[in-house]
């Protein structure tokens, strides 16, 4: 069987449909027969423009007809305020871009009087057939059909209202440029500014004693599969790793299986997120790789292990000198990473050190 016709495929097509059953105050028993008609696609030549929506109907006669639903379009005013609450927020301008409308714009719009979706009078169907409903079933079905044009373009109930995609848009631009614009002061004669004395360097600020806190984020448009918690997230983090940079921590940047692992993330081995903890990324790497260095490289190693009171012979194979459940790896680094024998293979246990003493001893 096959599933009947919806309208409504994203939220503020939903929204459309639900103000014209619920808030905009039409005939309720021409709306299902509109449905009906909506579905058998018997509409036709659907067009919206500036506050009015234009279509033919195919009814019981042979020739169409003639539908033209008005609007209520907003005033200056009006749109003064849309506009300012849009403006207010650089999210909800880049939404509408992406295609989406935001939750809480509409929301907003709503509470401030402009809103976007039909409210009680604010539709005006008129139809060529005889039938004196309001609305009769052929402007109903056109009713229903511009949910489908909603769900397309959110910028849809915009032109609803009385302006387009571009005249929002444009508009927006021009409000943005005039908040950013910046007064020149008179310029200096090439002679007269290299004439004069620069002044003094700044020092740098001194060290937060924290890392500081992102600044709140607006709800990402719902296709981007993105999300305020995560972002903020990322955000932290990188503020915490910006912290520890200028405390003296490794600059370079993290390669994505560093940063997995030192987020304890369920993608990479267990082993990988202990090596972190333990070692940070110079013991991430001696866990990961082994390379071959000088031989004379590993005598001081081997040296230690051969004096430590260890059961076992010293073994040497590549940048690994091992004794019992006791392993020194030389890290590429040139640095001494003491690791342990654990159930699951062998796992660094201290950060690096600078000699195979020192890696031994803890230091």
């Amino acid at each position: 069987m096959t599933p009947r016709r919806t309208f409504g495929a994203t939220w503020w097509g939903r929204a459309w449909v639900e103000a014209l059953e619920g808030r905009a105050k039409l005939d309720p028993n021409r709306l299902p027969r509109g449905r009906t008609y909506a579905r058998k696609g018997r509409v036709s030549a659907l067009d919206v423009t500036a506050g009015e929506v234009r279509a033919w109907v195919r009814g019981s006669r042979a020739v169409p007809y003639r539908v033209k639903i008005q609007t209520h379009r907003f005033s200056s005013q009006e749109w003064e305020t849309l506009l300012e609450l849009i403006g207010s927020r650089l999210g909800h301008a880049a939404a509408l871009l992406d295609g989406e409308l935001p939750t809480d714009l509409a929301a907003h719009a709503r509470e401030s009087g402009v809103d976007l979706l039909p409210g009680p009078g604010e539709l005006r169907p008129r139809c060529s057939c005889p039938d004196t409903a309001d609305p009769c079933k052929h402007s109903a079905a056109v009713c229903y059909l511009v949910a489908d044009e909603v769900d397309a373009d959110p910028f849809v109930l915009f032109l609803l209202r009385g302006r387009g995609r571009e005249a929002v848009l444009s508009e927006l631009r021009s409000r943005r440029a005039r908040a950013t614009v910046v007064v020149e002061e008179p310029g200096l004669a090439p002679k007269e500014a290299f004439a004069r004395k620069p002044s003094p360097v700044p020092d740098l600020p001194g060290l937060p004693a924290e890392p500081g806190q992102p600044a709140p984020l607006p709800e990402p448009p719902s296709r981007s599969k993105l999300r305020t918690a995560v972002l903020s997230s990322l955000a932290a983090d990188a503020a915490m790793r910006a912290w520890d940079v200028l405390r003296g921590a490794d600059p370079r940047p993290l390669s994505l299986e560093e940063d997995l692992a030192r987020r304890a993330s369920p993608d990479v081995p267990a082993a990988w997120v202990e090596a972190w903890r333990a070692a940070g990324r110079g013991g991430l790497a001696a866990l990961r790789e082994s390379w071959q260095p000088p031989r004379a490289a590993l005598f001081a190693a081997q040296s230690e292990l051969d004096d430590a009171d260890l059961p076992g012979e010293t073994r040497v194979w590549r940048n690994r000198v091992t004794r019992g459940d006791v392993q020194l790896r030389l890290g590429k680094d040139n640095r001494w990473y003491l690791f342990h024998s654990a159930p699951g293979g062998w796992l660094p246990v201290a950060p690096g050190a600078g000699t195979p003493l020192d890696a031994l001893s803890g230091q």
